[in-house]
């Protein structure tokens, strides 16, 4: 009776294995049936421009189509280049789709065509839109607010200390933070918006694979947990500096308004407000000191009719928000406040350890780095050696 069982339960689990199996192909052969892997490698181009490739491809019908055109009708249609053309045959020569898309598959990364129902409504509308995006974590949510928050990568303290701000007030008001995770202002404000729990997108001038700067690491990582990573780049494309004049009109394309918070005379910021006024969105700048290089490109702004940046919650009245100024979000604060000056009266002249901070102030180790790294923003102490803090 029991070897009957037993072979019955081998058989079972037999059965199972090829069940699983089967399915398993299945699957494979449904995904190999799509057009999505075509469409991956057509976004992959990044030489052809968006415009360019919607065309060929509405005329067509898939990325498939594309990838099995033939010389003869491609001459035909008379809309890419000679070059452009010689750019599309390498590509399909150089690159499998089918293999391309299991190495996305493998970076749990994700790719969103721009004919996709999923594909973000706001980088629709704009102008020579994105063919597709590749992406890690979560795209920002429809309908609601999201802001824009870029400025100078040699930045100043004043200019890190309100990049912090505002993302943290506005993360915490729900408004969704989208910037380029550079170095500088960029980082900042999308600290902020994670020491806030807010949402925040790091839309980069590389594939989403790659971390630039290095020294953002990171904040890469907690982008691609919390947040999202955006990219109109494929896997393993390098950062290129003509990338990111390009990355910046999707920058303003997925917010509602753009913040400068500091700017030279002549800085990338102004190509990111170029492109969210021809969009037809709002651009604030923050006013610096008279003196200051690194707010002239602000102040110029102001001069041209930007809006003046006074604070974070007058902000959120001019967007409409003005239930998230509640008096649950003023406590808060006043608890950060309070968790704030605890540390600074903590912290001596002479250096002390994060263990030794941590035993007097008696907060948690991520309260505890959030609090130090404000008050290193805000210029009132610094890290002399690794986790061992100081006032200035």
């Amino acid at each position: 009776m029991k070897v009957k069982q037993k072979e019955e339960k081998e058989e079972s689990q037999e059965e199972l294995k090829q069940r699983e199996k089967a399915q398993e192909e299945n699957g494979q052969k449904q995904e190999e049936e799509t057009d999505v892997p075509y469409e991956a490698w057509f976004a992959s181009i990044w030489q052809i421009r968006g415009k360019k490739k919607k065309r060929l491809q509405e005329m067509l019908g898939s990325g498939r189509e594309v990838y099995h055109l033939n010389r003869e009708l491609l001459d035909k249609l008379n809309i890419l280049t000679d070059r452009e053309k010689e750019i599309l045959w390498k590509a399909r020569e150089a690159l499998c789709p089918k293999r391309a898309w299991e190495k996305l598959k493998k970076e749990q990364v994700s790719f969103l065509p721009y004919h996709a129902a999923e594909f973000p409504e706001r980088l629709r509308r704009i102008e020579d839109g994105p063919y597709g995006i590749y992406f890690k974590g979560r795209l920002p949510k429809e309908g609601q607010k999201t802001a824009a928050i870029v400025g100078a990568r040699q930045c100043s303290r004043y200019g890190e200390r309100f990049a912090l701000e505002y993302g943290k007030v506005l993360g915490k008001a729900g408004v969704q933070i989208i910037s380029g995770m550079a170095r500088g202002i960029d980082g900042a404000a999308q600290r902020g918006a994670i020491i806030g729990e807010g949402y925040s997108c790091g839309v980069l001038g590389s594939g989403v694979d790659i971390c630039y700067p290095r020294e953002n690491r990171g904040l890469y990582a907690d982008l691609a947990e919390t947040g999202g990573l955006l990219s109109e780049y494929p896997l393993e494309e390098r950062p290129r500096p003509e990338f990111f004049p390009r990355r910046n009109r999707l920058i303003s394309g997925l917010s509602d308004v753009t913040i400068i918070i500091e700017a030279r005379e002549k800085s990338g910021s102004f190509i990111t407000a170029d492109f969210a006024l021809e969009q037809g969105k709002d651009v604030y700048a923050l006013p610096g000191p008279a003196d200051s290089i690194l707010s002239r490109g602000c102040h110029r702004l102001i001069a041209q009719g930007a809006g003046i940046l006074l604070s974070p919650k007058d902000l959120l009245r001019e967007l409409g928000m003005t239930e998230a100024i509640s008096c649950d979000f003023e406590k808060t604060e006043k608890v950060l406040e309070k968790e704030t000056d605890i540390v600074y009266s903590c912290v001596d002249l002479s250096p002390k350890s994060l263990h030794q901070l941590a035993e007097e102030t008696k907060l948690t180790g991520k309260v505890l780095m959030e609090r130090l790294i404000t008050l290193e923003l805000m210029g009132h102490i610094e890290e002399v050696s690794k986790n061992y803090y100081r006032r200035v």
